[in-house]
Order: C-alpha cells, then sequence, then structure tokens
C-alpha cells in the first residue's frame, strides 16, 4: 500500500510539474509569436523609412531580409517554448546533432535554395520590378524571399521559383537593358512592289513616337526571304524596354490596317500542281 502511495505521489507531483512546464510553454509561445510579430512589423517600417532617405534598400534584399529575420525569430521561439518544457536544450541540439544527417539529406534542396539567394543578392542578376524569363516561366518579379523568388505573370499567376533554379538555370532579364528591339516580319504577295511596301512600312513606324530614331537606333526594313508563297519583309524598331510590348501589338494591327487601305495584299498558302491527267476511254 506504501508503495502504491508513493506511486501516485510520485504521479500528481510529474503531472504538477508537467503541467506548470506545459503553462509556461504555451504562454511563451503565445506571447513569443505577438512578440516576433510585432519585431518583424518594426524591421519592416524600418527599412520602409529608408526608402525615404537618400540611401534607400534594394526591395531585393528588404524581401530576403525580413524572410531570413522572421525565419530565425520563429525557430528561437520554438527552442524556448521546448525549453519550457523542461527539456534540455543541449539534448535538444545533440538530438537534432545525431539526425543532422538525415536532416541535411531531406533539406538539401532548402539549402541549395538559400545559397541561391544569396548569390543572387551578391551577383544581382535581376532585381524586384524586373521582368524575367526562368525555368519555363516569364514575370515580373515582386518578391527575393530566402528560399524562393516569386514571380507575377502577365496573367496575374503567382509562382514560387526556388532560388537554386535562379541561380544556375539560364535566365533572360528583360528590363535590364534601357532598349529592346522589336523583330517583326510581314508576308506580301509575289508581284508586289518591295520599294511601295517598304515605305508605307517606313511611314506607319515612324509616324508612332514609341519608335526611336536617333543614332544606333535607326528603323530597319529589308526583305528577308522568298518563301513558297509569300515575300517576307522583315522590320527592325529600337523601343524603350517599357514599350515593348506595346509596340509589338500595336504594329501587328497598323501594319496591318495600312496594307489593306493601300491594296497590298497578303499571300495564301499555295500549291501549284503540274502534269496532265489521263483517263481511260
Amino acid at each position: 500500500m506504501e508503495k502504491l502511495n508513493v506511486v501516485i505521489d510520485n504521479v500528481i507531483s510529474y503531472g504538477v510539474e508537467f503541467g506548470k512546464n506545459l503553462i509556461a510553454a504555451v504562454l511563451i509561445w503565445y506571447i513569443g509569436s505577438w512578440v516576433v510579430k510585432l519585431i518583424n512589423n518594426l524591421v519592416t517600417r524600418a527599412l520602409n523609412r529608408r526608402d525615404k532617405t537618400n540611401h534607400p534598400i534594394d526591395p531585393a534584399i528588404k524581401t530576403f531580409l525580413k524572410s531570413l529575420i522572421s525565419i530565425s525569430l520563429k525557430v528561437l521561439l520554438l527552442i524556448a517554448a521546448i525549453s519550457a518544457l523542461g527539456i534540455e536544450t543541449t539534448s535538444f541540439a545533440a538530438l537534432l546533432a545525431a539526425a543532422g544527417v538525415a536532416v541535411g539529406m531531406a533539406l538539401s534542396g532548402n539549402l541549395q535554395n538559400f545559397a541561391g539567394g544569396v548569390m543572387v543578392l551578391l551577383f544581382r542578376p535581376y532585381s524586384v520590378g524586373d521582368f524575367i524569363e526562368v525555368g519555363g516561366f516569364m514575370g515580373t518579379v515582386s518578391e527575393i524571399q530566402i528560399f524562393h523568388t516569386i514571380l507575377l505573370t502577365i496573367d496575374n499567376k503567382t509562382i514560387f521559383v526556388p532560388n537554386s533554379t535562379t541561380s544556375s538555370k539560364e535566365l533572360v532579364n528583360y528590363s535590364r537593358q534601357e532598349f529592346r528591339r522589336v523583330d517583326l516580319t510581314y508576308g506580301v504577295e509575289y508581284g508586289t512592289d518591295y520599294e511601295r511596301v517598304k515605305k508605307v512600312v517606313e511611314r506607319v513606324y515612324g509616324s508612332d513616337d514609341r519608335v526611336l530614331k536617333d543614332k544606333g537606333h535607326e528603323l530597319f526594313v529589308g526583305l528577308i526571304s522568298l518563301s513558297a508563297s509569300s515575300v517576307d519583309i522583315v522590320v527592325r524598331a529600337w523601343v524603350k524596354s517599357g514599350d515593348y510590348w506595346g509596340v509589338y501589338f500595336d504594329m501587328q494591327r497598323k501594319i496591318y490596317e495600312a496594307f489593306n487601305a493601300e491594296g497590298i495584299n497578303f499571300p495564301f498558302p499555295q500549291l501549284t500542281l503540274s502534269g496532265e491527267v489521263k483517263t481511260k476511254s
């Protein structure tokens, strides 16, 4: 009977102690979560205030720092909560070290993404606001986080591209250069006067203020090929990078309207058959 009482007393003592630790851990977690949120807000405000100074912080660095600080604080909060449960943090660290190989293998992709994010910030192949193409996706960079770069596509999709991809794969930055060249090809019927077509094209492109006309950015119009059913005229025009798509689509419409007004016909695929057809009598 005495042994049973001792066991009951021990269970009660352990339960009371564990209950206290559990309450402390819950309080630490909830209060700590509020503190982490507060610190994140303060960091965000501090970074935003720098935008109003003469030395603003690059948007890419801002998003990377906010993501890094948020994750680091949550890890520290988790360790504090575990410690409040009565689990020695040294034992917890030893447990993590023992599982380090397995965890490292499982997180190798994220570690590569983290390293890729650091490489992006160091070498700056792109920044927030740039329009890029990488890994088969095209979009505007909205954020650079510690593991992913977030792209916003033209049709308003949000794509999370791993930083390991952006730092190791071929990447096209359409915003890096101030000017871009619009290349378009128009097909006309055989027998059409080339010089007439050229003058119409030059008039249409010359009337658009977005098409550059200064030295080094001259408009080029040339006969590029004699295709099976058409004479192909290539046009190369320089524009500011921000005007690229506007000029690209507008010129398709304007040339179509101008050719119709001038009586310049667009070709249709044709097939010429030769030889006699013999029939039995």
